[in-house]
């Protein structure tokens, strides 16, 4: 983390989940189109984590130019290391206690784990005791963080325990928007054809994100996608290692990187990064584009871009805008 990070920046949005709610509708292009192993790239809470958990890399890289992200994704790792299923890690990351026989509960359903945890009530002594076991397994990682660090940490863990599945996406300084997701709601989403691609909705899914995380293989970065030296720097870890990039999750961050003229820095990065011929990128798309990837009903589209695609057409002068990138990404 140290090696590879950059001067964190600002953004105004707490970013503890996702407002994707058609992020897994890329699933069935990732499959189809043998997007696999390697190493994942990708930006923002734990939306990657289902991205991860299809793709099945052999490392992976969170990059986002908040430090809090970094930060939250520590508290992420601290509960995949003191649970041993996911029961107990819904239970730990929203205080519930987990349930009895917890072995037992490899197979439920997500229905039967969301059930379990909207009707157990989170104690303030169990809270306090959960809130110190975090903290002391996170300082076993040997990441220094200062005590304000730990604060934010420990803000982000009440945040989860006190709204509970409820809790949605916020902008600084505005009310969730109605059409952001619930956690809730991003846990029982689908692909187009219905079926659940979430990470928590496998036990075998969980356990691959669960050994990677405990392996310490999905690494939390500091960096701007258009920045001067965090993806760089990750270009040269995968290329020490020998891993090709399989998938690069930018969120909509290209819309930010147009406005910042940092767009064409970000393709000189993503140029640097190993690949192969079905290295993709995934982003989502706010704002009112009608492509053919989008759903009824979703305020997002989330879709994939072959990376040699993008390059070449970047090279032959096709994107001059972020509304180009839109329509000819089609």
């Amino acid at each position: 983390m140290a090696q590879l990070s950059e001067r964190g920046g600002y953004f105004d949005t707490d970013n503890l989940i996702s407002n994707e709610k058609s992020y897994l509708h890329v699933i069935p292009a990732l499959r189809d189109g043998g997007v696999t192993g390697g190493a994942y790239i990708g930006v923002g809470p734990d939306q990657n984590f289902s991205y991860i958990a299809q793709v099945r890399p052999a490392i992976a890289f969170i990059v986002d130019i908040r430090r809090d992200n970094l930060l939250l994704h520590l508290l992420f790792k601290a509960l995949f290391s003191i649970s041993q299923t996911r029961a107990e890690y819904l239970g730990l990351l929203f205080g519930r206690p987990a349930p009895a026989n917890v072995e037992e509960w490899r197979r439920a359903d997500l229905d039967r784990l969301i059930a379990y945890i909207e009707g157990a009530t989170p104690a303030a002594a169990a809270t306090t005791a959960l809130r110190r076991r975090v903290d002391a397994t996170i300082r076993t990682f040997g990441v220094p963080l200062s005590a304000e660090d730990f604060e934010i940490i420990d803000r982000f863990h009440r945040t989860f325990i006190d709204a509970g599945m409820p809790l949605k996406f916020e902008t600084t300084g505005r009310a969730p928007q109605r059409y952001y997701p619930t956690y809730r709601e991003l846990l029982v989403e689908t692909d187009r054809q219905g079926r659940r691609w979430n990470f928590l909705a496998s036990e075998d899914d969980f356990q691959f994100v669960r050994s990677l995380e405990r392996r310490d293989l999905i690494i939390p970065v500091v960096g701007d996608l258009g920045g001067p030296s965090a993806l760089a720097a990750i270009a040269k870890v995968m290329t020490d290692r020998g891993d090709r990039l399989s998938a690069f999750y930018a969120s909509n961050v290209e819309f930010y990187l147009f406005g910042d003229s940092k767009w064409e820095r970000f393709i000189d990065n993503l140029d640097r990064l190993p690949r192969t011929g079905k290295s993709v990128v995934i982003r989502s798309v706010f704002g009112g584009y009608v492509l053919p990837q989008s759903a009824p009903g979703y305020s997002s589209t989330s879709l994939t871009q072959s990376v040699d695609e993008l390059l070449d057409k970047f090279a032959r002068g096709q994107y001059q805008s972020y509304n180009d990138l839109m329509l000819l990404s089609r």
